[in-house]
C-alpha cells in the first residue's frame, strides 16, 4: 500500500534501517521500521499485525527473555 504524502511529511525520517530499527528499540511500545515508497527513507510503523517480528523485538532489545527475571551470576 502506497504511504499518503502527508503521513510521510508528518513522520520522522532515518536514513538506513539500522537507524530506524534503534529508535524502535527504544520505543515504550513496538513499533517497526518500513521503507517509504515517497521519500524513500525509512519510518516507523505500529502495524505490526500479520507482520514477522525480529527476535530482538519479541524478547528484549538485548535478546534477553523480559518475562525471565533478573539472571543470576
Amino acid at each position: 500500500m502506497r504511504t499518503r504524502l502527508s503521513i510521510c511529511l508528518r513522520k520522522i525520517r532515518y536514513a538506513t534501517q539500522e537507524e530506524a530499527l534503534q529508535a524502535a528499540l527504544g520505543a515504550p511500545f513496538p513499533l517497526r521500521p518500513y521503507l517509504c515508497d515517497r521519500c524513500r527513507c525509512f519510518h516507523l510503523t505500529g502495524r505490526i499485525k500479520g507482520k514477522r517480528m525480529p527476535r530482538a523485538w519479541m524478547l528484549g532489545g538485548d535478546g534477553s527473555d523480559p518475562k525471565a527475571g533478573p539472571k543470576a551470576d
